[in-house]
């Protein structure tokens, strides 16, 4: 009824598909890509004049800093400490459209989460597509685990990690996460696969053998950690075989969350023209399976968890279960369960409350207020 002005198309999609975007969609009037994120306020200002916008700027330009919104809610918030990958796994899209790696500044990173922290809010959550490579190419060396110290040292209560590549943490990373206290003992570690031929496939550099000594320190050195991962089933030259050494690495290792997802060959990736592909419908199954074996896995660890007393992030109140509802270091925001709770007094989202572990529904968990020492 008049109210929608223009429309406006930005972001990987209109990255990806530049050459097309006009002749399939003629009535948009403007498009930004992802190297032009920063000059959207202009950009409205001029399509609201009444002047066509195509902008694509260059995906391998410095990260501009500019003010952002937290959409998120008071307590919790992400914050970006770089954009784009130079890992360049077969399978993946995102370097060509978000470009190379390229860290932002640490200083402005430090200032947009001291905002954060005057803001209120209690957990951090430390995102890009690689956050172990950070400061390798602004510094010359990896700078996480200062970066790490620094955050440390404002008014966060957590701060989560989200997500580390396996080839690029180093001793001094898990030192730091082992011995600060605001670090979650959670890390997620995108592997994959475990099978070696896969891994080469994938352009992935470390080995099965690598990735059990990986996990084995980690869990050594940090105790009461909490990994997740992310796995692809049905790549082109997995076999039988190896999707039966994916499941058994999964029971050895016992991987507490993980995400599973079914091989898409996405256009314009290496693996999109490999040869020996695996049928969608038995990428799926395969994925199912997975699926099966990581819901015994994610069972066990909640089974271990009955009758802890643990520290919860509540979120709110959950309307249809009528109860409270949060989340411990063992839950990130979005991608895994969450800890329904009772308690006769009201508990306000933000509020860190110690909860005990009394029972488990469809993955996850339920408690009640623990009393207070």
């Amino acid at each position: 009824t008049g109210r929608l002005k223009k429309l406006f198309v930005t972001g990987c999609l209109a990255q990806r598909y530049i050459d097309d975007l006009y002749r399939e969609m003629p009535e948009v009037d403007g498009v930004l890509g992802t190297g032009s994120y920063t000059k959207i306020v202009p950009a409205i200002e001029q399509l609201l004049s009444g002047h066509k916008v195509v902008d694509f700027g260059s995906i391998d330009a410095p990260e501009e800093e500019v003010g952002r919104m937290v959409t998120t809610p008071e307590h919790f918030s992400y914050i970006k400490i770089a954009e784009g990958c130079n890992n360049r796994c077969a399978f993946c899209i995102i370097p060509y459209l978000r470009g190379k790696y390229r860290s932002r500044r640490m200083e402005d990173i430090l200032a947009e989460a001291r905002q954060l922290a005057d803001a209120g809010v209690k957990e951090l959550i430390i995102i890009a597509q690689d956050i172990t490579r950070y400061g390798t190419d602004l510094y010359g060396e990896h700078k996480l685990a200062a970066l790490l110290r620094e955050l440390c040292k404002l008014d966060f209560h957590w701060i989560r990690l989200h997500y580390l590549y396996p080839e690029e943490i180093t001793p001094e990373l898990i030192d730091t996460i082992a011995q600060e206290p605001k670090i979650l003992k959670y890390i997620d570690l995108p592997i994959q696969h475990c099978n070696d031929q896969i891994l080469r496939t994938m352009c992935r550099r470390s080995t099965k053998d690598e990735l059990l000594e990986l996990f084995s320190t980690l869990r050594e050195r940090i105790p009461g950690l909490v990994l997740r991962t992310s796995l692809i089933t049905g790549l082109p030259y997995e076999d039988e075989a190896a999707f039966e050494e994916l499941c058994q690495f999964l029971q050895d290792v016992r991987i507490e969350r993980a995400g599973v997802f079914p091989y898409s060959p996405e256009e314009g990736t290496p693996a999109a023209k490999m040869l020996n592909r695996v049928d969608a419908d038995e990428a799926q199954r395969r994925a199912d399976l997975i699926v099966d074996v990581q819901s015994r896995i994610m069972d066990d660890f909640n089974e271990s968890r009955m009758g802890d007393v643990t520290e919860v992030l509540c979120d709110g109140w959950d309307e249809q279960s009528q109860s409270f509802v949060g989340r411990s270091y063992a839950e990130s925001p979005d991608i895994d369960g969450r800890i329904y709770f009772s308690a006769e007094r009201d508990v306000q989202p933000g509020e860190f409350v110690p909860v005990r572990i009394t029972g488990a529904m469809d993955g996850e968990l339920t408690g009640e207020l623990a009393e207070e020492e």
